[in-house]
């Protein structure tokens, strides 16, 4: 029998280890969509509700297992839809290859049905790597080329095929000229800095006496050594979320998240200091890192064309974060420094899980959304995977979930999308299937698209070694993250027919798809809420009414800030009367990081 076009296709992929492709089916890829039965499902092909979600579900896989994440989709409208997902991967720098239909060669410029400048249309979002096949003789170059850039520069690339390419017999470049053969195999590299850079990154170190790390999703494979240079150094060390992950929480002198949903001790760190050391982040929030006269700065990240920004780095060293921490380590000078920083930074961290604490026990109507966080952590597996979805969810995430070694979690840090949560989640039980996942979403990204995922998860539960798949909603009937940006940075007061959102039965739906359901409507029944989804025998919502009057407070605020956003709120946020009357300023006095 001969050999198509798309068989070879699938034949390539699985050559290099692809083992399942996220994908919506439609007549583009019709050719391919018969080399999948052909090819007995081999890789598997993982149908999503739509194709965002399948672009979702790439990225999250390859966030997971850091394996090249596939998604595919039909010409015209489905490629269209994978884009949000790709530029996820995209400004997180996550390798995923998108494989798409076009419309047959000898319809192409007529304005023919479905028909898309597709080149255009990729030319920013897989900007390292998009190529169009139109003879067989093309295809191996193509798609090997695709895999190694995605691989090489971390980022989405993609491969489209015309309908008609699609069913052409295959043919392998010859030795002839204008011909491009092609192989598989893609070695390990790795990346140093130089001797003399890292002498000079050494010298400023070395002369730092309240040093503070910022340690992104770069460092993931580096844990050992940045707790030893933190260790070494008498250092605190923050997280930008994408690197939630890198370090355990348990540690004393790992001071959280930093940012706008960061913590106040990570806050304090990057006042404070008078040395940055950023290893493997791009955190672009200037504001959140020292002041530029009072600290000197070390970077460490494996893309020369991303070091050097968001501070002034003396020493930019380019070079992956494990081999170059491990040249550096030897050089450091611990056992000059004091312990009077590293006892500080390990208080202000202990008065923040105070904090924090009494913030998830403060009463609210008719939960607070702070202590269903707070009530998941204990009750997190060793081997968790969390996903987290934008919004006011997020700031609940990055505060009260302790990661201990083991675990693994990940949220849409740079897009900074909503509807990530669910498709995130699933992605990741395809990559770990003999681990729980967990999902934290808002009831605006629930209702964006998490509903319909809910669908996917059904579909594929029996696949999974591991059924447990919890999707945790938080159900405040508002757009809450936005809401609250109104208030505290517009000073104005919420507009309701942009941010109250309709009550869903999110966890009657689940049942009605043959999952568990569980709807909490109390305080004193949250944790049980909990341990029911986490012991289901399969995929479970937990559904949690919570107060959107609890506010995702910076960890910069000051009383006198939100004292403004009350007055804002008191002005004209009408519909927000109850809350008022509850004493709504005295409360948000109680919410303030350093407040006691």
């Amino acid at each position: 029998m001969s050999t198509k076009v798309s068989d070879h296709i699938l034949q390539r992929l699985r050559e290099w280890g692809v083992q399942e492709v996220f994908g919506y089916p439609g007549d583009g890829i019709n050719g391919l969509l018969a080399a999948w039965g052909r090819a007995q499902d081999r890789p598997r092909f993982v149908q999503s509700r739509h194709e965002e979600m399948s672009a979702f579900q790439a990225t999250g896989y390859a966030k997971f297992s850091g394996r090249l994440g596939v998604c595919a989709a039909t010409s015209g409208p489905g490629a269209i839809h994978l884009l949000n997902g790709l530029y996820d991967a995209k400004l997180d720098h996550v390798p995923v290859l998108a494989i798409v239909g076009q419309t047959h060669r000898t319809a192409m410029g007529g304005s023919y049905q479905q028909e898309v400048d597709l080149h255009t249309l990729f030319k920013d979002v897989a900007s390292d790597f998009v190529e169009t096949v139109t003879v067989p003789e093309q295809l191996p170059n193509v798609l090997d080329r695709a895999i190694r850039t995605a691989y090489a520069r971390r980022c989405p690339t993609a491969v489209i095929v015309p309908g008609d390419v699609q069913e052409l017999e295959y043919a392998a470049p010859t030795h002839e000229f204008k011909m491009v053969p092609s192989s598989l195999d893609r070695s390990d590299w790795t990346a140093i800095p130089s001797e003399e850079s890292l002498e000079r990154a050494a010298e400023i170190l070395n002369s730092g006496d309240k040093v503070a790390i910022l340690a992104g999703q770069g460092a993931a494979g580096a844990r050992e050594e940045v707790e030893r240079i933190a260790e070494v150094l008498g250092a605190g060390v923050a997280k930008a979320l994408l690197g939630k992950d890198v370090l355990s929480d348990e540690l004393p002198y790992v001071t959280g998240s930093i940012g706008l949903l960061g913590t106040r001790p990570s806050y304090e760190l990057m006042r404070d200091c008078d040395t940055l050391l950023t290893i493997g982040s791009s955190f672009p929030y200037t504001q959140f890192l020292p002041e530029f006269d009072r600290a000197r700065g070390v970077q460490i990240d494996i893309d020369p064309h991303m070091v050097g920004m968001r501070y002034p780095y003396e020493v930019n060293l380019v070079g992956d974060a494990k081999e170059t921490l491990r040249r550096l380590i030897p050089m450091i000078r611990g056992e000059e420094r004091g312990r009077e920083w590293f006892d500080t930074v390990c208080d202000n961290v202990r008065r923040w899980h105070e904090v924090m604490e009494r913030r998830a026990r403060l009463s609210a109507d008719p939960i607070n959304p702070e202590y269903v966080a707070r009530a998941l952590d204990p009750l997190l597996p060793a081997d968790a995977i969390v996903t987290s979805d934008s919004g006011s969810v997020a700031n609940w995430y990055a505060r009260h979930l302790t990661m201990r070694p083991g675990m693994r979690a990940s949220l849409s840090g740079t897009l900074a999308t909503m509807g990530c949560g669910v498709p995130y989640a699933i992605g990741a039980k395809f990559a770990h299937p003999d681990r729980p996942a967990i999902a934290l979403v808002g009831d605006g990204a629930m209702q964006m698209n998490g509903l319909a995922e809910l669908i996917t998860a059904a579909k594929y539960r029996d696949r999974w070694q591991d059924p447990r798949l919890v999707v945790a909603v938080w159900n405040n009937h508002d757009l809450n993250q936005v809401t609250w940006e109104m208030r505290a940075m517009e000073g104005a007061p919420s507009f309701l027919p942009s941010q109250e959102l309709p009550d869903v039965p999110y966890a009657a739906f689940a049942r009605s798809l043959g999952l568990t359901g569980v709807r909490v409507e109390k305080p004193e029944d949250v944790e049980a809420g909990w341990r029911t989804a986490l012991e289901a025998d399969g995929p479970a919502v937990v559904e949690f009414l919570t107060d959107p009057a609890v506010p995702p407070v910076p960890p910069h605020a000051t009383w006198e800030q939100m004292e403004a956003t009350a007055e804002s709120i008191l002005k004209g946020d009408a519909d927000r009367g109850a809350m008022i009357k509850r004493g709504f300023k005295a409360k948000m006095q109680e919410f303030l990081p350093g407040r006691k």
